[in-house]
């Protein structure tokens, strides 16, 4: 059943229909970070420091060249854009040859997985404007539970504290919400559908992960009670390029 509030929104399950529409907000949400992920590691004091530096360089060098300290420090920033952008245009790759690469397989066949959109009435036409996934570990262990498979910016394994039961546990992903439908409770509407599911499906936690540059979602995650309990750069991408980019996963969960 499709649930509804007042800003004329529904949420449902994922229907085969949606497939183009959810690959593509799949990937336009997880790239927009790229920017703020370059930003915030350019206004590191060690990024500036450096940019400064490597400026002032191309002017000795130029003989006293502006455009040369110019052409300079614009290398370095171009190269931490780099780092940025890798980093999450690798993320999309995986996911999207691994699970978001046969969807109705993934989430509509296995009961312990879920996918859900948001619709909104746009000009009285249904817009998908949001998603949310959830994928159930059935007695994982610790060291399973951070893969290529996991959300936002994939992790390697870290303890967790104390596993219930059989070690089961679910993962949420795919949460994005497009942008003139944020600040409208659609991401909390999103996340308690999550949390919802898998309290049906008799899991005790739901985990997730945040990249460091994505701090609305992780405030939002802690206002549902979710906490840090790690924090890695495991991006599966060359180690340089998520220390010049300075991204942190930050592994987030919740007991249920």
């Amino acid at each position: 059943m499709a649930q509804k509030n007042n800003f004329e929104f529904s949420i449902r399950e994922f229907k085969p229909s949606d497939e183009h529409v959810i690959r593509s907000l799949f990937r336009d949400g997880i790239l927009e970070h790229v920017y703020p992920a370059f930003f915030k590691a350019m206004s590191h004091p060690d990024h500036i420091g450096i940019a400064l530096s490597i400026s002032m360089a191309g002017y000795v060098l130029g003989g006293s060249s502006y455009f040369q300290a110019l052409l300079f420090g614009s290398a370095w920033a171009g190269l931490i854009y780099y780092c940025c952008h890798e980093i999450y245009d690798g993320y999309v790759a995986r996911r999207l040859s691994s699970d978001m690469a046969a969807i109705q397989a993934h989430y509509l066949e296995n009961p312990d997985n879920g996918l859900w959109v948001a619709e909104a009435d746009v000009k009285g036409q249904s817009k998908v404007v949001g998603m949310v996934a959830v994928t159930g570990k059935r007695g994982a262990e610790d060291g399973e539970r951070f893969d290529d498979c996991n959300g936002s910016v994939s992790g390697g394994g870290a303890e967790f504290g104390q596993e219930a039961g059989d070690g089961s546990y679910a993962e949420m992903s795919h949460m994005v919400v497009v942008y003139p439908w944020r600040r409208k409770n659609l991401g909390s509407r999103l996340t308690g559908k999550a949390l919802d599911f898998c309290k049906d499906r008799g899991f005790s936690r739901l985990v997730v992960d945040v990249s460091s540059p994505q701090t609305a979602a992780a405030s939002l995650y802690q206002k549902f009670g979710f906490i840090q309990t790690s924090s890695h750069r495991n991006t599966h991408t060359n180690r340089w390029f998520s220390k010049l980019a300075r991204i942190n996963v930050n592994q987030m969960e919740k007991f249920i």
